[in-house]
């Protein structure tokens, strides 16, 4: 088995990608509705990712995509704040270390794409993942940031860069 890496999604990952997050969301029981699940672009998340300022990561091996994170501006939002999006990992390669090699890939994609903060949406109950993103500086704050079309998520977070 070799090891898992962290790559740019190519346009091939669309499907893969796209079960990964859906069975993330519905495994932690999140809403259908006003969350990531009923994002359009989660059917194409390589199309989503090609315009300025935006990327998105997939965690592979031998072929098979195992999670994801991405990085684009905040929507509805004027400024040089990005979100942290879709970062969602199959249970199988959660706890190992992983998440924080892929937030640390966003991060320095975030700060060459020159952004100045990083904010991201979640949900109260995904409590580990709440402390990978204190652990990396992000700041909780009272009210959300931009409009992510995610009325479902009332945790947020932001992060100087």
């Amino acid at each position: 088995m070799s090891s898992i890496r962290i790559r740019e999604i190519q346009p091939d990952d669309n499907e893969q990608m796209a079960k990964v997050l859906r069975t993330v969301l519905v495994e932690m029981g999140v809403p259908k509705v006003g969350t990531a699940y009923a994002d359009p672009s989660v059917d194409q998340m390589y199309e989503a990712y090609q315009q300025d300022r935006a990327v998105y990561f997939v965690l592979e091996q031998d072929g098979e995509i195992l999670g994801g994170a991405g990085v684009a501006q905040l929507d509805n939002y004027e400024g040089p704040v990005c979100e942290l999006q879709k970062m969602y990992f199959l249970k199988e390669v959660r706890a190992l270390g992983l998440g924080q090699r892929m937030i640390e890939a966003c991060i320095e994609k975030a700060r060459e794409f020159q952004y100045e903060q990083m904010y991201i949406e979640t949900m109260p109950y995904m409590k580990q993942a709440q402390k990978l993103y204190v652990k990396n500086g992000f700041k909780y704050i009272d009210a959300p940031m931009g409009d992510t079309g995610h009325s479902a998520c009332p945790v947020w977070l932001l992060k100087d860069l």
